[in-house]
Parts: structure tokens; C-alpha cells; sequence
């Protein structure tokens, strides 16, 4: 277990790594800088250290952007939409990854991060809602994913709270779903236990010639030299000074509100996606009883308010879907930015600095994604193979060299 530590000697630079102390594994120990501690960042940094890394993480609210907001789906086809192929490939990579991390997890933290593999029920309320449902689920099919058709007495046997109107439902068995603040909570307990240090602040790269050499915080000014530094931050790239200008402009805030109600354990067995009158709602159900309730995508800036609006009308569409929404307890609504790409890929890989890694850009996925991520950021480190290349963050200052005003990628609910 190497020790706790913020980077190399001032002395030392990071291009003198050839005397870098070996860890258990055999491999090269290198001192990470992850400035950002949602799921991604704490993901990366609980992997890395597994490696035998040397890991500080830098994060004034560890946990509390997008993380805390998140539903927890792990379901690749529900967040693909025709031209998004290679998205589909990634979420569907990381699916497979998933059981594992969490076995992992659980064994490192002591706490159960809430893996439910029951899948996901797709219904509609229309005949237009289930010809939309049909081409998502064709699209599905065409990369392997396995859906299954469900009738209407079948769907009522499987979850008996869903309205009887509900029609052209089908059934993802593979899909899972997890808590997200368990795991947040799981994640934060695991960097811990491996050593992991984790400095409540926020945190800039510092560069000289074109190489990261560190990062500085900012209450102190002081700088944490690393071999590594590894941004983070999710919808709020371009708040970390030193990451390339194209790179930072690149993410933009794609805001999504979304609810918890409390009703009774049991009141729904799967995930639930529905689409009432071309709306899409989400239900998303816990072991206590929690359902989650979701959600808006807004682009409005950095704007991070609850509005009565979003509020009402996710819960108008909700209550159409499973009725008995309207006897739960209203327990939570919350406004989170999602960090979104031209593409809607992620960034995960180097930019065009030495020795910085990006690791955002995963816009609804965040949590899906982020097992294969932390494995590609590992990868990166230690100079392997990267398992998820279409997310190497140069495409982006190619394609703005080709295209000097590019205009971001945008859709709604599906």
C-alpha cells in the first residue's frame, strides 16, 4: 500500500519518472491529482489507488453535483438515440463491467451500493408513443441488447401499479440500476480505505512548457505536484484553469431536475420508462420504498433552480404511469448540470497537455459509464491499451479545426 502523498519532490519532474518506485503489482507507481469527486473522479481515484497509485483528489463538495441528483440507470439502450452508436457500444461495455465493480465496492467500503439487476419495463401510453418505443427498441436489437415484447395482461402481472392503458410495452431483463448516493457514499469510504487523501477545495492545473506538472488550490495557493493531474469536474470544466481553451469550451451544462417520493417497499419491482403523449418519464425504484422521478434536460446555462413547473409536470406524467404516485410522500426535488459534448461522448483520455487526463462529458451516463472509465483512465496512467477510445478528447480540437464554430448536440426526452 503506497502512502498517502501529493506528487513527486518540486525537485523531481514528471518526466523524470524512470526512478519511480515499483508497487506490489510490479507496475510503475505514479502520483495522481483527480480535481473533481463525483462518481467519475472518485471511480478513477479508488481504481487508481487499487493499482498502487499515489492519489489526492481535490473537490470543495465532494459527491454533490450530479452525482447527488443522478437516478442510477444502468441502461445503455435507454440513453442512445439513432447516430449514437458508438455510445450505445460504451454504455453496453461498462454494463458488463458493472457487477464486478460493485462486488469489488462492497468488499472494499463495507457498504452496499443497492446493484438491483430486475431491468427495465418500456410501455407507452398511445399508439404514437408505442411506434416511438418500437424504433428505440429495433435500435436496441441491431446492437444485441435483448428485449422481449410484454402484453398488457403480462405487463399488469410483473408490476400491478402501472396504469391498464399503458400498452406496447417490452422488457430489457439486462438493464440494471443502482443507488446513486449509496454508491457515492461506498465510493468515498473505499478511496479512504485505500489511502486516498481528499482535500476539500477547489483545485487549478498548473502547467509550465506545455506539461502538467500539479495543481494548485485555490484558499491557499499552494501547489500539489503530480505526475498525473486527472480533471474531473464534470459540467464545470471550464472553471478549472489549465485545461485547454477548446477542451473547456467543449462541455456546456445541460440541466436536469428531478424528484423523490416515498410510498410503500415493493410498489415497483423494475425501472419503468414511459412515454405519455410524446413525454418521457423515468421511475426509478430503491429497496426502502424510494422511487426516483426523472427528468427535465434544459439548456439554461448554469442555472441550477427548482422551478414549479418541472416539479408539476414530471409529476403530472408520473401519476399516468403508476397512479398510486399520488398516495407517496413527497420527500426531494433537486437541479443538478449535466456535463454534455457536441457528440454527447464522453471525454475520457489526454488532452493536449502533458500529463492531463480528462475524465467528463458523460451527459446522462455518468453513472453507467463509470467503471469502463475509471478502467480507461488506469490505462491511460500506466501506458495499456485505452478500452474505450472513442472518447479520446482530441477528436474535439481536430473537429474545431475543421470546423472552427461547431454547434453542440442537442434532444430532449425520449
Amino acid at each position: 500500500m503506497p502512502a498517502k502523498g501529493v506528487g513527486v519532490s518540486p525537485s523531481v519532474s514528471p518526466t523524470q519518472a524512470g526512478s519511480r518506485p515499483r508497487s506490489p503489482a510490479g507496475r510503475s507507481r505514479t502520483s495522481v491529482a483527480v480535481v473533481g469527486a463525483g462518481i467519475v473522479g472518485l471511480s478513477c481515484a479508488w481504481r487508481l489507488a487499487e493499482h498502487g497509485h499515489d492519489v489526492t483528489m481535490f473537490d470543495p463538495a465532494p459527491g454533490q453535483g450530479a452525482s447527488w441528483a443522478a437516478a442510477g440507470m444502468l441502461a445503455p439502450g435507454g440513453e442512445a438515440w439513432f447516430g449514437e452508436e458508438a455510445l450505445l457500444a460504451l454504455g453496453t461495455s461498462s454494463l458488463r463491467r458493472w457487477p464486478r465493480f460493485a462486488a469489488d465496492l462492497g468488499r472494499t467500503s463495507g457498504q452496499d451500493p443497492e446493484l438491483r439487476r430486475a431491468g427495465t419495463l418500456l410501455a407507452a401510453a398511445t399508439g404514437d408513443d408505442a411506434s416511438d418505443v418500437e424504433r428505440s427498441v429495433a435500435l436496441m436489437r441491431r446492437h444485441g441488447i435483448a428485449v422481449e415484447p410484454v402484453g398488457r395482461r403480462e405487463l399488469r402481472r410483473r408490476e400491478g401499479a402501472l396504469h391498464p392503458a399503458l400498452h406496447g410495452a417490452y422488457a430489457v431483463p439486462g438493464d440494471h440500476s443502482v443507488d446513486n448516493r449509496r454508491l457515492t457514499a461506498a465510493l468515498r469510504e473505499a478511496v479512504r480505505a485505500r489511502g486516498v487523501e481528499l482535500v476539500a477545495d477547489h483545485a487549478d492545473v498548473v502547467t509550465t512548457d506545455g506539461t502538467a506538472e500539479g495543481v494548485r488550490t485555490r484558499s491557499d495557493g499552494r501547489t500539489h505536484r503530480a505526475d498525473v493531474v486527472v480533471a474531473a469536474g464534470g459540467a464545470r470544466l471550464r472553471e478549472t484553469t489549465g485545461v485547454p481553451p477548446a477542451l473547456a469550451d467543449a462541455v456546456r451544462p445541460v440541466k436536469g431536475q428531478i424528484l423523490r417520493v416515498r410510498g410503500g417497499a415493493g410498489l415497483l419491482k423494475h425501472t419503468v420508462r414511459a412515454l405519455v403523449r410524446g413525454t418521457g418519464v423515468y421511475l426509478v425504484p430503491r429497496d426502502d420504498g424510494e422511487i426516483v422521478v426523472g427528468a427535465t434536460t434544459e439548456e439554461v446555462g448554469y442555472d441550477e433552480d427548482v422551478t414549479v413547473e418541472a416539479v408539476h409536470d414530471l409529476l403530472r406524467v408520473a401519476v399516468q404511469v403508476v397512479p398510486e404516485l399520488r398516495g407517496c410522500r413527497f420527500t426531494d426535488a433537486v437541479a443538478r448540470l449535466r456535463p454534455g459534448t457536441p457528440d454527447n461522448l464522453p471525454l475520457v483520455g489526454p488532452a493536449d497537455v502533458h500529463g492531463l487526463l480528462v475524465a467528463t462529458g458523460h451527459y446522462r451516463s455518468g453513472v453507467l459509464l463509470a467503471p469502463l472509465t475509471a478502467d480507461a483512465i488506469v490505462a491511460h496512467v500506466e501506458g495499456r491499451p485505452d478500452p474505450m477510445p472513442e472518447a479520446d478528447p482530441r477528436r474535439i480540437a481536430r473537429r474545431t479545426a475543421a470546423s472552427p464554430t461547431p454547434s453542440p448536440a442537442t434532444r430532449g426526452e425520449r
